[in-house]
């Protein structure tokens, strides 16, 4: 992959959705950046259900960022499947608990910031750690 402009391309963010209080942090977390233009939204779910246009779509995008609610990840197990190595971040690596983290605006915003600002749990993603623009660390 050539020359590597990290804010431009394709990006596609997607969200487990789960029934757990995480799943619903994610989800709103992910709702936000779409709103805020981090990257284009789509569904999770017509991806597993192998839609062919959903499909593609993942496989054309330069970058998938998937949001877990837990480390079950199946948001990115989806993606897994067709072929496709997503970001990952998961909201229990960002210290909530299943089952014990209400989904109310400091939780979806520090999931939001978290995302937005790159981090995974303690670890800091960065391109040469093999993710951030989806360049694999060649930017």
């Amino acid at each position: 992959m050539g020359d590597c402009a990290c804010n431009s391309g394709t990006k596609i963010i997607y969200s487990c959705s789960g029934a757990a209080d995480v799943g619903e942090i994610a989800d709103r977390a992910v709702r936000a950046l779409k709103r805020e233009g981090f990257a284009q939204g789509s569904c999770i779910a017509a991806v597993g259900a192998g839609l062919s246009g959903y499909v593609q779509s993942a496989k054309g995008a330069d970058v998938n960022i998937v949001v877990d609610g837990c480390p079950v990840g199946c948001a990115r197990k989806i993606m897994e499947n067709i072929g496709v190595t997503p970001v990952s971040y998961v909201v229990t690596e960002m210290g909530f608990v299943k089952g014990s983290s209400p989904a109310n605006p400091e939780t979806i915003e520090t999931v939001y910031r978290n995302i937005k600002e790159g981090k995974t749990g303690e670890q800091k993603c960065t391109p040469a750690a093999g993710c951030g623009c989806g360049c694999g660390g060649s930017c």
